[in-house]
């Protein structure tokens, strides 16, 4: 599983990293800094993509 945020539309709201810092982490706007998400994070991820506020984060495929 892979995910980018798409800086134009994120506020930096936070919520992205709370719930999986490992992957995520937000200075003004969310980044990715773990692109190689294992099995055990993608449950995770998948809570970070549906709590974004403005739908900022997608799914890779």
């Amino acid at each position: 599983m892979k995910v980018k945020v798409i800086e134009e539309q994120c506020i930096g709201c936070g919520a992205c990293g709370a719930i999986c810092p490992e992957v995520f982490e937000v200075d003004g706007v969310s980044k990715v800094i773990n692109d190689n998400i294992s099995d055990d994070l993608k449950e995770t991820v998948e809570e970070a993509i549906e709590t974004c506020p403005t739908s900022a984060i997608e799914e890779i495929k």
